[in-house]
């Protein structure tokens, strides 16, 4: 069989395991939870063999298609389902369907006594599948059932156990957020096929060059739009925060390794348009140094150990925006640390999961302290994601992080060093606020207390079916980055789709590994002056003003209901005047005329003879009056 014919196996072996789970019903409440993880892996085995195949190719001969059928062959218009499988989307597929059998693997024990299990599985099944049709779609058209069947499945997820409130309304905030993005790829793609004629990859990527500066700008802001909605970009970040009411394993499938990396995904496969727009591109990279930040600071507040790494995500997302916005100079180093992102990010929320497990579902790392010692494999393992997290010298992110930093110095000129300085500040604050997590959870003294019940927690292991992902994960987070930088492997790997050319940064590249070394250090000492050599309170003080705000997330959800609730119910309220006073008042005011002038001529005919008679005397002296007059003229 052709490696192109088994592309489609890809999706629809999660497909089919959604399908199968939700549709099944409770006679597979028993063994759904194996069928979703069974057929998760039979993608994953997939995955690894059209991998193999790929690699016996020449470079040429890496770009794998299969056309399904086509939807609407009609003259000017002709709308695919095809796939396309080349290095870029190759990455992705291994990304999600290895880690996302990890997380399956997990599940099994995370979610062992949930009484909805089997939906649980059938859900994940639902992302992988629709996630793996975003980054196979050959098209922009096709990408969008994707990204929407992304959108979908994260609200299912997000709002899993939709019995508390809280998570009911994370599950909304995250659909309505992720729409205002969508529409941004919904116009993108129109204003592509008016330009271009076409919605595939292939023919746009072609056409750019013929096409005006203008319209390129224009499309290329709609993608990022739409890319700032699934990465959780500054302006449409809110939601990540929130989403973390969601069940563990969701957060690290959904929201570390594979649905925030949408927007890094679409925005290096668009790389044509972006060169081609200064103007778009620049944009992009100031959203990405903007979140990059922005998370870092949210994370440095966060007692929810939850929380704290979603800020952390949406600061390493930054990165890899900020990478993808430099062009050619960043795109493969993007991709590089969203790949190695996924494994220690993934390893560090399965890592916090098994520290709930182990403490009666507690978030606040305030009621944590001295586990090391009860939960050595989860310390051992998640000290290793920490350690790559925050780009300690050889692990995964330390190669990752590194190539980006340079590749924003190699910029050049003003830009190139505040982009660069933004990156090596982001690298300091992301040392501080992870070393605090660890410091706060696995060392110092206990200090959780019995719940409302009287029941205290009692720290202990997680099972196999939980700790044997998170080990796996731990050797991605130390030994991929190496791998990846061994000889330029994954510059050579992605050139060919992507595109590379050497920046030439303005300092040396072991000026730049020494500067990024020497902020990491400075922050972990700060973190380690702070919650290290004293205990930590029990109950968080009351903190600076900018400690306070990022408690609250930078005021961002203030600033949405400010701007958008407050603007849109002003709004609102205004359009309502009008339709009442303008709308309604011409079409009110027009019928009321009508039935008062009707009213007075119904007056007339009244039934009355004499009062008909009295009228055809009355006109008959106006006729006889008016022709007297003519007559008399």
């Amino acid at each position: 069989m052709n490696a192109e014919n088994l592309i489609g196996v890809l999706v629809a072996a999660p497909l089919l395991g959604a399908a199968v789970l939700l549709c099944g019903g409770r006679r597979l409440d028993k063994s759904g939870h194996w069928i979703g993880t069974l057929l998760a892996l039979v993608s994953f085995g997939v995955a690894v063999g059209l991998f193999a195949d790929m690699l016996g190719k020449g470079g040429e001969e890496r770009d794998f298609h299969q056309h399904l059928f086509s939807w609407v062959p009609v003259e000017g218009f002709q709308a695919d389902a095809a796939f396309q499988l080349d290095q870029l989307s190759m990455t992705f597929v291994l990304l999600i369907t290895g880690v996302g059998t990890l997380i399956h693997v997990y599940s099994i024990g995370y979610m062992e006594h949930d009484d909805r299990r089997r939906r649980f599985f059938g859900y994940l099944n639902l992302f992988l599948a629709a996630m793996l049709l975003l980054v196979l779609a050959d098209n922009y058209l096709l990408l969008y059932v994707g990204w929407e069947g992304v959108g979908l499945a994260s609200f299912l997820l997000i709002g899993f156990w939709q019995h508390k409130p809280s998570a009911a309304t994370a599950a909304k905030k995250a659909f309505l957020v992720n729409r205002v993005g969508d529409v941004g790829l919904s116009i993108a793609i129109m204003l592509m096929f008016t330009t271009f004629g076409t919605f595939a990859f292939g023919p746009v990527n072609d056409a750019v060059g013929d096409t005006g500066e203008g319209r390129l700008t224009a499309i290329g802001l709609m993608l990022l739009l739409a890319a700032c909605g699934k990465s959780a970009q500054v302006p449409l970040q809110s939601w990540l925060g929130d989403a973390m009411e969601g069940p563990t394993p969701v957060s690290a499938l959904i929201h570390a390794a594979t649905m925030v990396t949408a927007g890094v995904y679409l925005i290096t496969r668009s790389g044509a348009i972006f060169d081609a727009a200064p103007d778009a591109q620049l944009a992009v990279t100031v959203v990405g140094a903007v979140t990059l930040l922005f998370g870092a600071i949210v994370g440095c507040a966060k007692d929810d150990i939850k929380k704290a790494l979603a800020g952390s995500t949406m600061s390493q997302i930054g990165y890899m925006i900020l990478a993808a916005g430099l062009g050619p100079v960043g795109y493969v180093f993007a991709i590089m640390h969203l790949v190695t992102h996924g494994f220690f990010k993934a390893g560090l929320f399965l890592g916090a999961g098994s520290v709930m497990h182990g403490m009666n579902d507690e978030v606040d790392m305030r009621k944590y302290g001295g586990l090391r010692k009860y939960m050595p494999v989860t310390f051992i393992t998640f000290g290793l994601g920490y350690l790559a997290i925050i780009g300690f010298p050889g692990l995964s992110g330390f190669w990752s992080k590194d190539k980006i930093i340079e590749a924003a110095f190699a910029k050049g000129g003003t830009e190139g060093w505040i982009l660069g300085a933004v990156t090596l500040l982001g690298a300091a604050i992301t040392a501080y606020y992870m070393t605090r997590v660890m410091l706060m959870t696995f060392f110092g003294e206990k200090r959780w207390q019995p719940d409302e019940h009287g029941h205290e927690p009692h720290p202990h292991e997680s099972p196999r079916s939980m700790t044997i992902p998170m080990i796996v994960l731990a050797f991605g987070s130390v030994f991929a980055g190496g791998l990846f930088s061994l000889n330029s492997a994954f510059v050579k790997w992605l050139e060919p789709v992507t595109g590379h050319s050497h920046g030439h940064p303005p300092i040396s590249a072991g000026a730049v590994t020494a500067s990024t070394v020497v902020v990491l250090l400075i922050g972990v000492g700060i973190a380690w002056a702070q919650y290290g050599r004293k205990p930590v309170p029990a109950v968080a003080p009351r903190g600076s003003l900018l400690t306070r705000a990022a408690r609250r997330d930078l005021l961002q959800d203030d600033f949405n209901h400010v701007v958008l609730v407050r603007g849109g119910e002003h709004l609102t309220r205004s359009l309502v005047y009008l339709d009442h006073s303008l709308v309604d008042g011409v079409v009110n005011g027009t019928a009321a005329s009508v039935g008062g002038l009707s009213g007075r001529l119904r007056k007339v005919q009244n039934g009355m003879v004499r009062s008909y008679a009295v009228s055809m005397f009355g006109g008959t002296a106006v006729l006889i009056a008016a022709t007297l007059l003519m007559r008399a003229v």
